[in-house]
């Protein structure tokens, strides 16, 4: 990323902070709107999630021009998505939703310029939680029923 891309980014989510409720409520409808699928990995009561998320973003934002301060907690972060069942598409889809969420939200304050840099500033996080997510083994299958309990099979 670009210090350019860096100062747009942070800009932009500078006028997105006064409705950050409004937007992490706008970013999970479209992203279940997008990828229900991925539904059943929240809580019924997305509040404290969308605070997380929120936060997050806040904290990566603001430390996008040291991103290397921010790399091992991105990583982290991908690691633990590993268990709650989050693959590789996943991903494109909370892309898409964060993108198209600051387009809704910024309106005409989003240009191509601010888009690409987002673009790129999301990419290069995901890209990231991927690298870490793809280190750790993955999540054990639920085991039903009861030969499957004994036999373990």
């Amino acid at each position: 990323m670009t210090p350019e891309q860096v100062k747009l980014v942070q800009d932009s989510f500078a006028k997105v902070e006064p409705i950050a409720t409004q937007a992490g409520d706008m970013f999970y409808g479209r992203l279940f709107e997008i990828a229900p699928e991925v539904r059943p990995m929240f809580p019924a009561d997305i509040t404290a999630q969308r605070d997380k998320l929120l936060q997050m973003l806040t904290t990566a934002v603001s430390n996008l021009h040291q991103v290397e301060m921010i790399i091992p907690a991105v990583k982290d972060l991908g690691k633990r998505h590993v268990g709650y069942g989050v693959q590789d598409a996943h991903y494109d889809k909370v892309g898409e939703a964060l993108i198209g969420t600051l387009e809704n939200g910024l309106g005409e304050a989003f240009t191509d310029e601010v888009k690409a840099a987002w673009v790129e500033t999301y990419g290069t996080l995901a890209s990231v939680m991927k690298e870490a997510a793809a280190t750790m083994p993955p999540p054990a299958a639920e085991k039903k029923g009861l030969f499957a309990r004994m036999f373990g099979s």
